[in-house]
């Protein structure tokens, strides 16, 4: 039986190999896909759990060595080391492509760095499933991956990728999904979205509606389960037109409004309405996510402006 050692010492080159895995359907899995896998020295993963369930379909016992975001960065080296010495690396994230809104760019830019050789084993992708499978025009399309988790700051970014002259793609999960949902109805009112789940499993489903509507459609269901990907319909000519003119003029109207300027008209509003500096820290913290301190003393400048 050939040892590591020897197959190293006879100048075999070593290779990393970024195998793309099913997202639900283990008949995605390709045949290149689970050679790889068997021809592997070592299998890294996201979770050795998930992958340990994927090679236990497959007949392939091989080493995991567990490569989530959290520890990936320390891992590099010496996986960088190994692959050096001749040894096949497999990469597989827990659904998809690796590298895509998963670790494992990190390991791919070292192994470049170090001159070893990368492959790249396509397979199943979540966001072009989604895209092809929503109805919306997929002509031209921008991959956010996941929104930001506070509400400001989810508005914010959705604000930021208006102006983008094609469809817009979100991953998300299902205890956000609402909270997502809300951001982009929000900003993107007149804009039809698709809320992509389950995808090539036996429940895959498809909710399409404008934002408002599909918001509420959500909200009625609740409970919605299984991982999900969220696919805004480009901008009309109309809003194209209309971003485009306000971010040329320097200035902004409702749609693209700045969250500070909001911020600071809320604060007025409740000013005139006889709430206390308290009260209104307390409520508009919430809403900003702004640490209620910070919001206490616009408040007060705002006192002392009047």
């Amino acid at each position: 039986m050939e040892n590591k050692t020897e197959r190293a010492g006879a100048g075999s080159e070593g290779v990393l190999s970024m195998v793309g895995t099913p997202i639900g359907n283990l008949g995605d899995l390709t045949s290149r896909a689970a050679r790889a896998f068997r021809d592997a020295d070592v299998i890294c993963c996201e979770d050795t759990r998930v992958t340990s369930k994927l090679l236990a379909h497959l007949g392939v016992s091989k080493p995991l060595i567990r490569c989530d975001e959290n520890v990936i960065a320390r891992r590099v080296p010496e996986l960088v080391d190994r692959l050096l010495a001749g040894e096949r690396i497999a990469f597989a994230s827990d659904a998809g492509m690796p590298s895509v809104s998963d670790p494992g760019q990190v390991l791919v830019d070292a192994a470049r760095e170090a001159g070893v050789r990368i492959e790249v084993l396509p397979g199943p992708s979540a966001c072009v499933t989604a895209l092809v499978l929503s109805g919306i025009p997929c002509d031209q399309f921008f991959f956010e991956g996941f929104l930001p988790r506070k509400h400001g700051e989810r508005v914010k970014r959705l604000r930021q990728l208006a102006p983008i002259p094609g469809a817009l793609l979100f991953y998300e999960s299902p205890h956000r999904v609402e909270a997502s949902l809300e951001a982009i109805a929000e900003v993107f009112p007149g804009r039809v979205v698709a809320l992509c789940r389950e995808l090539t499993k036996l429940h895959e489903e498809v909710l399409r509606a404008p934002a408002p509507e599909l918001l509420e459609r959500v909200r009625e269901r609740g409970g919605l389960k299984g991982e999900m990907v969220i696919v805004a319909a480009p901008p009309s000519e109309e809003e194209l037109g209309r971003l485009q003119a306000v971010f040329a003029a320097g200035e902004d109207d409702g749609s693209v409004a700045d969250p500070e300027e909001l911020l600071h008209a809320d604060i007025a509003e409740c000013l005139a309405a006889g709430e206390t500096a308290n009260a209104i820290a307390k409520r508009l913290s919430q809403k900003y996510s702004r640490k209620k301190r910070d919001v206490y003393n616009l408040v007060l400048e705002a006192q002392q402006g009047a």
